[in-house]
């Protein structure tokens, strides 16, 4: 999806949900596992506190691990080479989740995750 096309996918989805907008630039990094490029579901995003060069999204397929080696860095700008379904997510501020499948879609805010 092309970066303008993708801003404004991401900002409707924010007023859908009633959600801050903020940006997921994309030469930061999202923290997300290898199932994900297995085209494997339900696929599951938290968005924390972004720190340094990361956008503060964690995103993984299936089941979540807490393997030191679950999560690997990738820009954002390759995020749709992953998976095309999760960009228009990336735009929600922290403390969002969401959990979607092929026909699926739930997206929340959870306060808790602005704590971690």
């Amino acid at each position: 999806m092309k970066q303008e096309n993708a801003i404004h996918v991401q900002e409707q989805l924010c007023e859908k949900y009633h959600a801050d907008y903020v940006p997921s630039e994309p030469h930061l990094k999202v923290g997300i596992s290898w199932n994900v490029k297995e085209k494997r579901e339900p696929i599951h995003g938290m968005r924390i506190q972004p720190e340094g060069d990361t956008t503060g999204w964690y995103i993984w397929a299936e089941e979540y691990s807490s393997a030191d080696d679950f999560f690997v860095p990738l820009h954002v700008t390759h995020i749709d080479e992953w998976d095309s379904k999760i960009s228009r997510y990336l735009g929600l501020a922290p403390g969002w989740r969401f959990l979607i499948a092929e026909d699926y879609e739930d997206v929340w805010y959870d306060e808790g995750l602005l704590n971690r």
